[in-house]
């Protein structure tokens, strides 16, 4: 075994610490084992010193230290490492032409970091402790394998590769002017530009854009490059199940016999998009590695169940399991939360309809429908934010909120610490008895001593999630609170809803577009369909059979179960099973 000893730099504070992992290494006292850099300020820890005590990792408080002994051969297939106790990637996923090659595993795992290598913008070093590896070396390093070949052709000019990157919110930071203007400069194909919807905001300036809309023109603009290798990370988010759908087909479509890569936590998307899977695996923020490939839905079945048999690895300790049957709804009076009759609502040129309906005690209501048809704006209304035409609601709930956009909200905090600001929206959050699961699956703890303005945007969703959640509420109502954040993470909130509907006498209302979450979390759906921009119609809560097969109908679309996971797979449009569930109109559930 090889011991490996990394210090996460973000959670690392040695300014607001007694210098723990310094003052209680038993070590310490003979050798120089453990020290704060004096140019990085961090703490570094040396891995030929250390003897595995594992006291510093008890003792620090922001718990950024971690220390854990792998098999000697692994070290072999390490790739890259950032600096002295830094984090460590172990393997990359072989890309081959014409397949395309999905990445699923948690965020901090070197997802990132792996896309960067392949993409050719980060030369890896190697895990050279000297310094970093020339590409010769990296050649070299690979050679006997496909990856040799790969990166020959990559650093001999021969492959051009063009990289779709996660955050697609920093777009408007570098780039200004009309969507009109990128269009041109970027030399985006008018059939893409139709295809995607762009040609109808044109004249709308960039910084005006929602993420979804921001989503489709990175997206296109990477598809109109003459590339050989096209490497797109989380090219889902923000996007409605119908536009998944088409950025999925596009991609299959422009990317033949061309080397892909997709980095995607929807399991859905990642199962309908890639041919072969990878998973990578370890701690966040301190080692990833990649599982040797296999097909797509061997490799999510195998995620799913928390086993990886081509590892002999377990990485968690309980499979996720789908419910194959569609769950009844509760339609007692004594049951009903909160109810309304029929509501109009116009904000402009657009109209929105919701049936008489209501929210009983005890439900998860998903909350599904294409961008710009009215969901957030009915959430609006329910809160008391959107005054209706007609129609009202019958009760005044006590609601706890997530809004879709966030990054205001760390705008007008930014100096404020986390931990004040969870103490500021919901009390004495460490004594709710759902925080521990909370800090568990959203490892909150190393995020409560940085302020608003220094998280990421999966940090901020997980905070603020976190925070809507923690509040004592009667309606939890959750707008896209799943963007960003890894598979893990989204069971967390599937589990964590589940749970607090089931001990308590109140409701959720989840806005979500990865469908194999919402059928997790959900024992009703409300569909909403009509013409994106112009006008919205929804029935209300409904079964889930009733609402998947009225919005799935109007999508064109239909979903199978996997025999093992129970799981929904998008069927490929056409497909026999396809034709077969839309003679039948059974689009969810055979």
């Amino acid at each position: 075994m090889v011991r490996i000893a990394v210090v996460d730099v973000d959670s690392c504070q040695p300014k607001k610490c007694g210098h723990e992992c310094v003052k209680y290494c038993p070590v310490n006292k003979t050798g120089k084992v453990v020290w704060i850099d004096e140019q990085t300020k961090k703490a570094v820890i040396s891995e030929a010193l250390c003897i595995g005590c594992g006291i510093c990792v008890h003792k620090c408080p922001f718990e950024a230290i971690t220390i854990v002994n792998l098999p000697d051969e692994l070290e072999r297939d390490c790739v890259h490492r950032y600096g002295p106790s830094g984090f460590k990637l172990y393997r990359l996923p072989i890309l081959k032409r014409g397949k395309i090659v999905g990445v699923l595993g948690r965020n901090a795992l070197g997802k990132t970091t792996m896309a960067r290598i392949l993409a050719g913008e980060l030369v890896p070093n190697l895990c050279n402790p000297e310094g970093g590896s020339g590409r010769e070396e990296v050649i070299k390093q690979f050679r006997g394998t496909e990856l040799h070949t790969y990166f020959s052709e990559l650093y001999n000019n021969k492959l051009r590769a063009v990289h779709k990157i996660q955050y697609i919110e920093l777009i408007p930071l570098y780039l200004k002017g009309t969507v009109g203007d990128i269009i041109k400069k970027a030399g985006i194909r008018d059939e893409l530009v139709k295809r995607f919807g762009l040609d109808k905001l044109v004249s709308r300036e960039i910084d005006k854009l929602s993420g979804g809309e921001l989503q489709k023109l990175a997206i296109a603009a990477a598809l109109s490059k003459d590339a050989d290798v096209y490497i797109f990370d989380e090219p889902a988010t923000h996007l409605d199940v119908v536009e998944r759908v088409k950025v999925g087909d596009a991609i299959r479509e422009y990317t033949q016999n061309k080397y892909v890569l997709v980095v995607e936590h929807d399991l859905t998307v990642l199962d309908f998009l890639a041919d072969n899977v990878v998973i990578v695996y370890g701690k966040p923020g301190a080692y990833g590695i990649v599982s040797h490939p296999g097909g797509a839905r061997e490799a999510v079945n195998e995620y799913l169940s928390g086993y990886i048999s081509s590892e002999n690895m377990r990485i968690r300790d309980r499979p996720i399991k789908f419910e194959t049957r569609p769950p009844e709804r509760k339609s007692g009076k004594a049951a009903r939360l909160v109810e309304w009759d029929n509501i109009h609502v116009v904000l402009g040129d657009f109209q929105l309809e919701i049936s008489a309906s209501y929210i009983a005690k005890g439900e998860v209501v998903g909350v599904v429908g294409p961008n710009g048809i009215g969901k957030t704006t009915f959430l609006k209304v329910l809160v008391g934010e959107v005054k209706p035409k007609s129609g009202t609601v019958s009760s005044s709930p006590r609601i706890s909120y997530k809004p879709q956009y966030i990054r205001d909200i760390a705008v007008k905090n930014q100096d404020v610490p986390v931990s004040l600001w969870l103490t500021q929206q919901a009390g004495d959050y460490s004594d709710n008895p759902i925080w521990p699961d909370l800090n568990s699956g959203f490892n909150l703890t190393p995020l409560l001593g940085r302020k608003m303005g220094e998280l990421s945007g999966g940090e901020l969703q997980r905070v603020v999630v976190a925070a809507s959640l923690l509040k004592k509420a009667d309606i939890y109502v959750l707008d896209e609170p799943m963007a960003y954040l890894d598979v893990e993470q989204r069971i967390t909130v599937a589990r964590t809803i589940r749970r607090i509907i089931e001990e308590s006498e109140v409701a959720a209302l989840v806005v979500e577009h990865d469908i194999a979450m919402l059928d997790y979390m959900s024992n009703a759906v409300m569909p909403f369909i009509g013409e994106p921009g112009v006008r919205g119609y929804s029935p209300g809560p409904t079964d889930m059979r009733t609402g998947m097969n009225m919005f799935l109908k109007w999508a064109d679309a239909s979903f199978r179960r996997d025999v093992r996971s129970g799981r929904p797979r998008l069927n490929k449009p056409g497909s026999a099973l396809d034709r077969e569930q839309k003679e039948k109109g059974e689009l969810y559930y055979m």
